[in-house]
C-alpha cells in the first residue's frame, strides 16, 4: 500500500495462476483486472513447447480479455536456473533481443530473482498507468518515490529493486 501526499492510495494486488490446460478459464478471469503481467518459463530445454503453448495461450486470453498483448506490460521469468538441462544465459538473452518483454532468470525455490522479476513489472507497469492515470502530474506520484515505497514495505534490497534484465 502506498499513501500519496495527495492522498491517494495505491494498492499492489498479486495474483498467481497455475499452468496447466485445466486452468484455463481461472487464468482468463484473473486476467480481466491485469495491469501488468508476469509470465513463468520453465529454463529446461524440454520445456520450451510447453512453454510457447502458454505464452501463446497467455496472448489469446488477453486478446479474449480486450487487452492488446502488444500494450500489455509483461516481464518474462525464466525460472528453475537450479536445475541441470537448462538454456544458457546466451540462449536467453537471444530470446531478449528476438522480443519486447525484459527477461529474468529465477531459481524461485531459493528466491533467486524473484523480487527482481516483481520490480521488473512494476517498473514496467507503472509507464501505462502513469500515462493513462497521469499519477505523477495530477497526483504527484513520482515512480521512484513509489518504488523506493514498496521496496521498504517488502525489505527488499537496492539491488533487488534495481535488478536487470537479460
Amino acid at each position: 500500500v502506498f499513501r500519496s501526499t495527495s492522498g491517494l492510495t495505491i494498492k499492489v494486488k498479486l495474483f498467481t495462476v497455475p499452468g496447466q490446460v485445466i486452468h484455463n478459464s481461472t487464468r482468463r478471469l484473473v486476467l480481466q483486472g491485469a495491469d501488468g503481467v508476469a509470465f513463468i518459463a520453465d529454463s529446461r530445454v524440454a520445456e520450451t513447447q510447453h512453454n510457447n503453448e502458454s505464452y501463446s495461450n497467455l496472448k489469446a486470453n488477453l486478446r479474449e480479455n480486450g487487452f492488446d498483448p502488444k500494450e500489455m506490460p509483461i516481464v518474462i521469468q525464466f525460472n528453475k536456473r537450479d536445475l541441470p538441462g537448462i538454456r544458457s544465459d546466451v540462449e536467453l538473452a537471444k530470446i531478449a533481443r528476438r522480443g519486447s518483454e525484459p527477461i529474468y532468470r529465477a531459481a524461485a525455490i531459493r528466491g533467486d530473482g524473484v523480487v527482481e522479476t516483481f520490480f521488473g513489472l512494476v517498473r514496467l507497469t507503472w509507464v501505462g498507468l502513469d500515462h493513462r492515470y497521469e499519477l505523477a502530474t495530477k497526483f504527484g506520484i513520482a515512480r521512484d518515490e513509489f518504488l523506493r515505497s514498496l521496496a521498504e514495505q517488502l525489505q527488499a534490497t537496492p539491488e533487488e529493486l534495481e535488478g536487470g534484465a537479460v
